[in-house]
């Protein structure tokens, strides 16, 4: 494996035990994709450091328990925008 991809790899494992990030939020720090994200913490981590690995599942492993609560308040702030922007039209008549 090439320097550069163990760099990357120590970094963005460090980022996502320091910041309880989850894979998409990660993506976007280090403007790669999801997939790079998930196979580097996934099959390189392993090979390059096991302790780094079990910390940076764990996270992973609790933004994946929780996503869909997440998601749910997601969509209940949409929505929620929506109502309050409908009620906005019918003040102004």
């Amino acid at each position: 494996m090439k320097d550069y991809i163990e760099d990357r790899v120590i970094e963005i494992a460090q980022y996502i035990v320091d910041n309880n990030a989850t894979v998409r939020s990660t993506a976007k720090v280090f403007n790669v994709s999801k997939s790079t994200v998930h196979k580097d913490v996934h099959e390189r981590l392993l090979k390059i450091n096991r302790d780094m690995y079990r910390k940076c599942n764990g996270v992973l492993e609790k933004n994946k328990a929780e996503r869909h609560i997440r998601g749910g308040m997601a969509t209940r702030e949409k929505y929620r925008h929506v109502h309050n922007c409908s009620n906005e039209k019918f003040a102004e008549r």
